[in-house]
């Protein structure tokens, strides 16, 4: 009998009858009345099966409890409820209930057919709709074939298309780019032409001023040659004789007011265009006016030696023809004035860019080079050597780092200490006259800088020798102006 308990209970029989009681209370309204009878059967079969494991339980509980166990509990509990559950109910529904409820129902079996006529309908319909459906579908996925394949022929033809395109550009790339060789080439021919034509001028002057030279050489020696006395005497007593000046002894003080000019607008211009191209690459500011002053302070010294070995020049190729009533020296400058073209500037801009990479007082970045700055340089030899033809000439006033600061020399910078006795740096030189200061230049004045901390940092910026990179190597003697090394007698 335990056994058959405990089958019972793990079944779990009463749960499930109750889930599918559960299951049918909330379905009742919805499914139909065949399937709710099929429930109730399901049902009653399900109490019968655990009416029967239960009967099956009851016989062996009376079987174990002996012949008389058990006899009052069946008598006043099993038997009155056997006999309630099979005795007949008596009959409460009259004739006329009975005929008005066949009538319901048949009312109910008609509304029951008619709303299944209604739904095949409905279905029948929906299957139209739907047959259409798929009908119109199969056509819009037909469209959408051939869309795709237009789409796949058009992007076909565009890659052909562009790959013509790609083609035609890489042609007039090359076009564009022959043009612009042409364009240089022509640039190029135009600047030797220039320098021809330039040439050309020079040696018309030179030709013009020869010819005048030519004439009073040959007068004078007409004049030697006539047996008059007075010629001789005139020649012979030159104090007696008024010397006309020259054309350099003329233009001085136009070419000083003029120099003067030029030397402020180097400050004002070509100094600030070079300090902007030297701070893409060196970001202390420090170290970038102290390589532009270098950079003008070695300008001034090349081209002082550049006209005194063109003085020297000049002065050796007059000397052999020379009559002239001023001196050799009045002569070569004269004619310096007149020839300021024929310095060979960019000999002088090598050389200094060479002073400038052994100097030990700057650094620079090894990626970069001073030809930067070369318009500065050019503009600086230049003016430096037209300050050399002067009467007296002008040059740059002593400058040292750690002097004691002169106001009538220079003024401060604007980052300066207004009460620092010493200059720590110079930013430009002053233009001197003599010893008198013709144009101020500009230092710093600072306090508590260790001169120890300005050694070792010079002594951590080693000497390097730079050379142009092919990129940014620049052509320097294809269009050289005529050097005063090549002049010779004929061109004089």
């Amino acid at each position: 009998m335990a056994d058959t308990l405990r089958r019972l209970t793990n079944t779990s029989s009463f749960s499930v009858l109750q889930d599918k009681l559960e299951s049918w209370h909330k379905d009742y309204h919805v499914i139909s009345c065949d399937q709710n009878l099929n429930r109730c059967c399901e049902l009653i079969e399900l109490t019968a099966k655990i009416q029967g494991q239960l009967f099956a339980i009851l016989n062996l509980t009376a079987a174990e409890g002996g012949q008389y166990a058990g006899v009052d509990t069946l008598k006043t509990r099993l038997l009155p409820w056997l006999g309630t559950c099979f005795s007949m109910a008596r009959p409460t529904v009259t004739d006329d209930t009975s005929l008005q409820l066949i009538q319901d129902s048949v009312e109910k079996d008609r509304k029951i057919k008619e709303l299944s006529v209604s739904h095949e309908s409905d279905m029948q319909k929906m299957e139209t709709q739907l047959c259409s459906t798929r009908i119109q579908l199969d056509s819009i996925r037909a469209e959408l074939i051939d869309a795709q394949k237009e789409l796949d022929e058009t992007r076909s033809k565009s890659a052909s298309t562009l790959f013509a395109s790609e083609d035609e550009i890489l042609q007039l790339r090359t076009d564009l780019r022959s043009a612009h060789e042409q364009v240089d080439l022509y640039k190029r021919k135009l600047e030797v032409i220039d320098d021809y034509e330039r040439q050309i001028r020079l040696l018309r002057d030179e030709v013009s001023y020869l010819t005048t030279e030519k004439a009073m050489l040959q007068e004078r020696l007409v004049r030697s040659r006539s047996p008059s006395p007075s010629p001789r005497l005139s020649r012979s007593c030159s104090p007696m004789r008024s010397e006309s000046p020259t054309r350099a002894q003329l233009t001085n003080s136009s070419r000083h007011a003029r120099l003067v000019s030029r030397f402020s607008d180097l400050y004002a211009v070509e100094r600030l265009e070079a300090q902007s191209l030297l701070r893409r690459y060196i970001a202390d500011l420090d170290m970038v006016q102290k390589i532009i002053f270098i950079a003008v302070v070695e300008s001034f010294k090349t081209a002082k030696l550049a006209y005194r070995q063109f003085k020297l020049r000049v002065k050796k190729t007059l000397s052999a023809t020379h009559f002239g009533p001023e001196s050799l020296e009045d002569a070569a400058v004269d004619y310096i004035v007149r020839n300021l073209d024929l310095y060979d500037v960019q000999a002088s801009v090598n050389d200094v860019i060479s002073a400038m990479n052994v100097n030990p007082r700057i650094s620079f970045p090894p990626e970069v080079d001073f030809v930067l700055i070369s318009t500065l340089i050019r503009e600086a030899c230049r003016v430096a050597f037209a300050m050399q033809t002067l009467d007296p000439p002008l040059d740059l006033a002593f400058a040292s780092d750690g002097e004691l600061y002169n106001d009538s020399k220079y003024r401060r910078s604007y980052d300066s200490e207004f009460t620092a006795p010493l200059v720590i740096y110079h930013v430009w030189p002053a233009l001197a006259e003599g010893t008198n200061v013709v144009v101020k230049g500009e230092a710093v004045t600072r306090r508590g800088v260790l001169w120890s901390r300005s050694q070792s940092s010079r002594s951590t910026s080693p000497v390097r020798s730079r050379s142009l990179s092919p990129t940014r190597s620049l052509v320097f003697n294809s269009r050289r102006s005529l050097s005063p090394q090549r002049l010779k007698a004929s061109h004089l």
